[in-house]
């Protein structure tokens, strides 16, 4: 009897062993390094930038919005533009001009031009949005095409991607156009545990040239910096932390002779109760 309960008591002391082993691997992370701006108190943060504007670039896809006094008039403007990029209906609510009027979808080749409707050929690279406005609405009035015409201009492609340690890696559309490097985060459902937290990388491209820049959000630097902002087109990756990188390696490395050990011990035991 004493060795069939040592042989039981010895079962239960391997389940409480396998439990304990997968805790201690599931736990190798430091929880100091696991909070954002540790060193934030209640305080105001002045910042010495504004938001980016974003400049038009080759392949852009543009919503260009045309309206004004005359509807009829300005309907010649609103057609949907031929080629690669379709037309899309925009509702009085979300584009703020008059009801009935649609927005063409107008994608910038390679060249940096778009095909306007009736003005022709439009060179849009290089340009921000409200200097493209202000473009086509000067070339209207010159042309005595409309009276006080309203032009209105949205990227239909502003996107970010985020990969790494985060709960959903993915490509976001941004339909507002301004989003935080927070944000971003957010959406691809946050961090992992596992994730360094002071040194999140973020490549962005201006002028053809790739530009990196390491970020810590465990320092509110962030909170005053031109990367708190992202651009269209952003990728953010974050690393793995050491914690994740030994702890797995460790796991590969040992848990199949544990296991295998284990599971050899209790079938031995279930034979010798047998």
């Amino acid at each position: 009897m004493d060795l069939l309960s040592n042989l039981i008591r010895g079962k239960k002391e391997i389940g409480s062993l396998l439990i304990a082993i997968a805790i201690i691997l599931s736990s190798c992370v430091d929880t100091k390094k696991a909070v954002y701006f540790p060193d934030l108190k209640n305080d105001t943060i002045t910042t010495a930038f504004k938001i980016p504007d974003a400049i038009i670039k080759t392949d852009d896809i543009l919503s260009i919005t045309v309206s004004s006094l005359n509807a009829e008039a300005s309907s010649l403007f609103n057609f949907a533009a031929s080629g690669p990029a379709s037309s899309s209906s925009t509702s009085a609510v979300r584009s703020g001009i008059s009801a009935g009027v649609t927005s063409s979808s107008y994608l910038v080749n390679p060249i940096g031009v778009i095909q306007f409707p009736v003005l022709g050929t439009i060179v849009a690279a290089g340009l921000t949005k409200e200097q493209l406005a202000e473009k086509i609405t000067n070339e209207l009035i010159v042309r005595k095409l409309l009276v006080e015409p309203v032009v209105i201009i949205r990227y239909l492609n502003f996107k970010i991607t985020v990969l790494g340690e985060v709960a959903s890696p993915s490509v976001f559309t941004i339909p507002n156009e301004k989003i935080s490097l927070l944000e971003a985060i957010s959406l691809a459902g946050d961090l992992t545990i596992y994730a360094r937290r002071d040194n999140i990388l973020v490549i962005r491209e201006e002028n053809g040239t790739k530009i990196s820049k390491r970020i810590s959000l465990n320092s509110t630097e962030l909170l005053s910096s031109p990367y708190y902002y992202l651009k269209s087109n952003d990728v953010i990756y974050v690393e793995p932390g050491k914690s994740k990188i030994n702890s797995t390696s460790k796991a590969n490395q040992w848990l199949p002779i544990i296991f295998s050990s284990l599971t050899l011990a209790v079938i031995l035991a279930d034979v010798i109760i047998e």
